[in-house]
């Protein structure tokens, strides 16, 4: 398999939901066929906990179909893809195509148990007509010509899938409900399922635009397998002699893990310390400088080349793969992306002067200068925008921790050429007093 990059890696992490594909069978079920009895059929709305790999942080989400009569069953997945050098391809270019597949109920399950991932289920409590609606519409769609969809993370994904199916079955039941406000934005709630790792939360908070940080209606938190198990439960819906009952007729635990927990309800509030690495990273700069100047020490000059080559791979990676995704890539949720005025391809060059400037190259220092310069004033512009309205990005995050590396960078090497020109001012000096001719008495 192919290496990818960082910020590939990333991406995919947060846009990949899907589990491995399962052995699928192919021939055509009883429902599909018009074989079974709507009081025959059940419908479960499984719910799949997250798990340790970044493709599974955000859970899963999958219906099964049940003929009681005829002891069958089968569970619907959505988020079925094919991980090649083709899909890679295409969704470097933000195509991502995904299908819909089927497979056997108790060896799907066995897997998720298997990877210590709870199976929660909610049978659901629909008429007999609304049954057969579902369980037909599942069998249609894993058919060649209808099993392809274009996939979206937070617009239509393989539980966002299942919702609006839900939703047709109830006449519309779900939909109405869910107008009511969200809880929190997409952002915020992409930052409670990455709290499991912090250097993958904070990338993937960069990558992403103000898309994500608009108000929301619960209908669209539903994109979370959690949420949608969540709707369920608590909807009421007007059964077949017109009195309201829980959508959930019956809800059961396949597998429950005593190890896993549950994502933090809140996103966590990393936004002091995330400053304090910003200020502790932009005050290194300033003091290795401060050092070098004050002992000349080569020790100092290594350290602080090495702190700008870092910083140019971990900031200038990102920020030139974003810059590049929005012009040649359809990934909408990185265009117009505010954190260009924090890190874009200038900051990687950073990488190159400050290895040079480990090995003692006085043209590195000055060019750094210039690059961080630049880079804060930027950084600064980005903050002073903020008073527009088009300018709302939740990127406060990554101003607390780009912008005070920028700031210490440039303090740090205006500091040297300041510290220089004073010297230079003072040998001067010094050299004119010399030829000024001592005044004797007569």
């Amino acid at each position: 398999m192919p290496r990818l990059s960082l910020i590939a890696s990333c991406l995919l992490g947060l846009l990949l939901w899907a589990v491995p594909a399962h052995a699928r069978e192919v021939s055509i079920p009883p429902w599909g066929s018009g074989e079974s009895r709507g009081e025959d059929l059940s419908i479960w709305l499984v719910t799949f906990s997250p798990g340790d790999d970044v493709p599974s942080w955000w859970g899963h989400g999958s219906l099964v179909v049940e003929d009681k009569r005829l002891g069958l069953s089968r569970l619907y997945n959505y988020g079925m893809f094919s991980f090649d050098e083709a899909m890679l391809a295409r969704f470097a270019m933000g195509r991502l195509e995904f299908w819909v597949g089927h497979s056997r109920v108790d060896s799907t399950f066995r897997y998720y148990q298997a990877e210590d991932r709870d199976v929660r289920i909610q049978e659901l409590n629909l008429t007999s007509e609304q049954r057969v609606h579902v369980a037909k519409r599942l069998a249609d769609n894993v058919l060649p010509e209808n099993r392809e969809y274009l996939y979206h993370h937070y617009n239509d994904n393989c539980v966002t899938r299942l919702r609006d199916m839900i939703d047709v079955a109830t006449g519309g039941q779900l939909r109405e409900m869910d107008r009511a406000p969200g809880r929190m934005t997409l952002r915020e709630h992409t930052r409670r399922y990455t709290a499991v790792n912090a250097p993958m939360s904070v990338l993937l908070d960069f990558m992403m635009n103000d898309e994500i940080d608009h108000p929301i209606t619960r209908w669209e938190e539903a994109f979370l397998p959690d949420e949608l198990e969540l709707q369920v439960a608590a909807l009421q819906v007007k059964g077949a002699d017109g009195q309201p009952q829980s959508l959930a007729a019956k809800s059961w635990n396949y597998y429950e893990s005593p190890n896993r927990k549950r994502p933090p309800s809140e996103p966590p509030p990393w936004g002091p310390w995330i400053l304090a690495l910003g200020v502790a990273l932009g005050g290194m700069a300033v003091g290795l400088a401060a050092w070098e100047r004050k002992r000349g020490s080569r020790v100092a000059r290594m350290l602080l080349g090495l702190e700008n080559a870092v910083l140019g791979l971990v900031l200038g990676v990102p920020g030139t793969a974003l810059f590049v995704m929005w012009l040649v890539t359809d990934h909408t949720v990185v265009f117009r992306n505010e954190n260009l005025f924090l890190a874009n391809p200038l900051t990687l060059l950073a990488l190159p002067f400050g290895v040079a400037l480990m090995w003692g190259s006085v043209k590195a220092r000055a060019r750094l200068f210039k690059i961080w310069l630049v880079l804060a004033a930027t950084g600064v512009l980005g903050v002073v925008l903020k008073v527009l309205p088009p300018f709302d990005q939740d990127n406060w995050r990554l101003i607390g921790l780009i912008l005070p590396i920028s700031l210490g960078m440039a303090g740090a090497f205006g500091l040297d050429r300041v510290l220089a020109r004073l010297r230079g001012s003072d040998r001067a000096s010094a050299g004119r007093g010399d030829a000024v001719p001592s005044l004797k008495t007569p």
